[in-house]
């Protein structure tokens, strides 16, 4: 299964658990709304707080393009403030696991 079918099946589970074994340990994720950096430990806090809210729902995802270094998905997100964005995200891989995850996003409300 590839490493996006994977991400994807761990939102649809809202499984935060198998979502950070796809995270390498160094991983790096910058935040498109404010530019901010996170850790690993701080992006699994943040993950989890997406996942335990029911009105945080990834509509839909399809990759664009995937080899063994990196991941380009785009995706439909609705958030709690009944917002919903186009997000599209970029991920560097190092030996099979996110290592670098940005993304970038289109308000579509």
């Amino acid at each position: 299964m590839s490493l996006h079918d994977q991400l994807n099946q761990t939102m649809l589970d809202r499984d935060v658990t198998s979502y950070m074994e796809l995270v390498h340990d160094d991983a790096v994720f910058i935040f498109h709304k404010s530019g901010s950096t996170f850790s690993k430990n701080e992006w699994a806090s943040m993950i989890t707080g997406m996942m335990e809210n029911e009105k945080f729902i990834q509509e839909s995802s399809r990759c664009i393009y995937q080899n063994d270094e990196i991941l380009v998905q785009h995706a439909f997100m609705s958030y709690p403030d009944d917002t919903k964005e186009a997000v599209m995200i970029i991920a560097l891989l190092k030996n099979g696991k996110i290592i670098r995850m940005e993304t970038g996003a289109t308000p579509l409300n």
